[in-house]
């Protein structure tokens, strides 16, 4: 039904996982307008190649959606070019070790908007590699950078959203 373009089922796809979309897209535009544009550029990408997904089991639907999230927010933070990667080490200076900050007492909505404080490029690579799984291999592909940009990048939002959770837990001592 859903590969065939039923609208019932389109109504069914968009009940089920407009909210788990907008989170993802979220994660990587944090800014509200633009969010929503990435989103119904993703919508209507899932919408208009149904056709070309493959089911492969339990999961491969949500994987799929995901994909095509990630995809069109990483093309708009392209063609808008919001994302900055350094590939020299002497361009910015290197964060020190962090040690981790101390998770307890802090919500999903504290960590949600100490990454949303990342920067663009920082803040890519960080959900790229934490929450997707990918590789820095991958990331580089996906991003047209180094891989050990990638990996630098993924070090220092690491470093970066430790001091912003230490200091949020400062702030609500």
């Amino acid at each position: 039904m859903f590969a065939r373009g039923d609208s019932r089922a389109m109504d069914v796809l968009y009940a089920e996982f407009a909210d788990y979309m907008a989170g993802v897209c979220k994660r990587y535009v944090p800014q509200p307008d633009d969010m929503r544009d990435v989103l119904q550029e993703a919508l209507i990408k899932v919408f208009s190649s149904v056709g070309s997904f493959n089911y492969r089991g339990e999961g491969s639907l949500k994987a799929w959606l995901t994909r095509v999230v990630v995809n069109e927010a990483l093309m708009f933070l392209r063609e808008r070019k919001k994302m900055l990667f350094v590939d020299s080490e002497r361009e910015i200076p290197d964060t020190p070790e962090e040690e981790p900050p101390d998770m307890s007492g802090l919500t999903v909505e504290m960590v949600d908007e100490a990454l949303r404080q990342l920067p663009d490029g920082y803040r890519a690579v960080f959900n790229l590699y934490a929450i997707e799984g990918k590789s820095h291999k991958e990331i580089a592909e996906l991003l047209g950078i180094k891989p050990d940009t990638s990996a630098s990048q993924y070090h220092r939002a690491k470093a970066m959203l430790a001091r912003i959770l230490r200091k949020r837990k400062e702030v609500t001592r």
